[in-house]
């Protein structure tokens, strides 16, 4: 059974953060998800948090986000975007997520252009 409560707790700490992070698109960084509903992508972990690809940013509060996922799945769903911290990683465009930018933890890096060409591609697709 997830842990709707403790993550409950963790969004209360993220919300009162008023920090707005400096980020841009093509970076790929730490992110409170939290614990969704059914197959919504999840947080893992300390803290609910799981990597995002930021796909586009609208002020320094929102952006859209792509969650990664380390999983193997062959389908247009996945686009994968090589390594991330050691391991290999895909990006799940069905789960686009906008996003306090709150919710961002820290940078972990950032991908190419074409690999992110590729990826808005798939998500014009999506639509």
């Amino acid at each position: 059974m997830k842990d709707f409560d403790g993550w409950n707790g963790i969004k209360k700490i993220v919300d009162n953060t008023s920090q707005n992070k400096l980020y841009h698109k093509r970076e790929v960084w730490w992110c409170y998800l939290g614990t969704n509903v059914g197959f919504e992508q999840d947080g893992t972990g300390t803290g609910c948090m799981r990597p995002v690809l930021i796909l586009k940013g609208f002020s320094p509060h929102v952006c859209i986000v792509l969650p990664l996922t380390t999983s193997k799945k062959k389908n247009p769903y996945h686009v994968f975007i090589g390594v991330v911290g050691k391991r290999e990683a895909s990006v799940i465009i069905s789960q686009i997520k906008l996003i306090d930018t709150n919710r961002l933890v820290n940078k972990i890096g950032f991908i190419s252009i074409d690999i992110f060409e590729t990826i808005r591609k798939a998500v014009k697709d999506l639509f």
